[in-house]
């Protein structure tokens, strides 16, 4: 037995120096981190949200209307940024199959600062599956957010993707260095169940008062936060005659 193993060692050696032999490319560890790295930017394009390839059909996608969006090579659901991305999960889907949030954590991994776990609450009885998405969120350092229908999970990823670049200050509905903004802000936040942020987000889409007023209804409607009543509301506040 000795004899014989001594003998493989050497026939393998003869095999490496024939012309049939080809050695594997070594790769180490810093190429592939490179590897990923160029992926998640290969996987980036500015001006659009990217899609994975198994969200197509997903009704959600019908709501992204006011940026592009398109099909990528990508490893979460939805990449809304350089350094912003989403899973999506149905509670219906996670009842049925449970594991299947986890597999996709593995698969994602670190990647991505802002990690965003959209949660479509579509049935009956939610608390108990939310209560352990809560705790798995606190675990992976994700973000979880809940929409009851697939228009507000698509007005959610299309507003992450609207406020991209846009200051802090924006986003939080605070502007209080210039008056006449804030005083816009103001008068339109006064109507019934329209926010401060509502009206910083009108005023940064149209930019003066003027344009306001001449958007239709579903122009209105198409701003992120907005709905076909809220925006019906607004209209209809922008257009009635004044009583004496």
């Amino acid at each position: 037995m000795v004899r014989a193993c001594a003998v493989v060692p050497c026939a393998f050696g003869k095999l490496k120096e024939s012309d049939f032999y080809e050695a594997l490319p070594q790769i180490s560890t810093e190429k592939l981190d490179e590897h990923a790295e160029s992926k998640i930017a290969i996987s980036y394009k500015a001006g659009s949200v990217i899609v994975n390839q198994r969200q197509r059909g997903n009704p959600l996608l019908k709501s992204i209307r006011n940026v592009p969006w398109e099909y990528g090579d990508i490893v979460p659901d939805y990449v809304m940024g350089h350094t912003c991305c989403a899973l999506f999960l149905s509670l219906r889907y996670h009842n049925l199959n449970p594991q299947y949030i986890h597999d996709r954590l593995k698969d994602l991994g670190k990647q991505y600062e802002l990690r965003i776990l959209l949660v479509q609450v579509d049935i009956k009885d939610p608390y108990t599956p939310i209560k352990e998405l809560t705790k798995m969120c606190l675990l992976a350092d994700l973000t979880l957010l809940l929409s009851w229908n697939a228009q507000e999970a698509g007005k959610i990823i299309e507003t992450y993707k609207v406020f991209e670049h846009k200051p802090p200050d924006l986003i939080m509905g605070k502007q209080e260095n210039n008056s006449t903004l804030s005083g816009i802000a103001d008068a339109l936040s006064s109507i019934k169940s329209v926010n401060r942020t509502n009206a910083m987000t009108l005023l940064s889409n149209f930019q003066t008062l003027d344009k306001i007023y001449e958007a239709t209804e579903e122009d209105l409607s198409l701003n992120p936060g907005f709905g076909p009543q809220k925006a019906k509301r607004l209209f209809r506040v922008l257009h009635d005659k004044f009583v004496k």
